[in-house]
């Protein structure tokens, strides 16, 4: 029986991570983990969902480098979801619980995809996604969490 690869969201700070000070274990451990997971998208065993939020993001990255790696990235998508009435109804109730409004978006994003998976290294989001299970519907962690839950699950 084949398995169904899992759908992620990843946001803008994922995408980043490598771009961060790689000198802090944790920014190191998470830029791996992202690069794994691209990795494994490539190689397509998991599926990265992306997003008309993520797109614009991306252009108001001031540094041009980062910009086009991100893009890079970003095409490895295998699907893009763009904004709708649902993604804006949802993110206003995201809003509500003290989400920032970016934030808000690339969850309902994620949710509208059918992502199992909201990946991010903001931790706020995370703790505020847990806090409020009743309204954030989709599993929200960090890339190395991930990894360690999904990637090598079968290892």
């Amino acid at each position: 029986m084949k398995k169904d690869k899992v759908k992620v969201y990843l946001d803008t700070s994922v995408y980043n991570r490598p771009f961060d000070d790689q000198g802090q274990t944790r920014i190191r451990l998470e830029s791996e983990a992202f690069l794994s997971i691209v990795e494994k998208a490539i190689l397509g065993t998991i599926s990265i969902i992306g997003s008309s939020i993520l797109a614009y993001e991306n252009t108001q990255n001031p540094f041009v480098h980062r910009k086009e790696r991100v893009l890079s990235y970003l095409s490895v998508a295998t699907r893009n979801i763009r904004l709708n009435n649902f993604i804006r109804k949802k993110a206003l109730l995201l809003e509500d619980i003290g989400i920032d409004p970016l934030d808000a978006l690339h969850i309902a994003c994620a949710e509208f995809g059918g992502a199992e998976y909201f990946i991010t290294c903001d931790d706020d989001v995370i703790k505020k996604a847990k806090k409020h299970r009743e309204i954030v519907i989709i599993e929200v962690c960090n890339p190395l969490e991930f990894v360690l839950k999904e990637v090598f699950k079968d290892a």
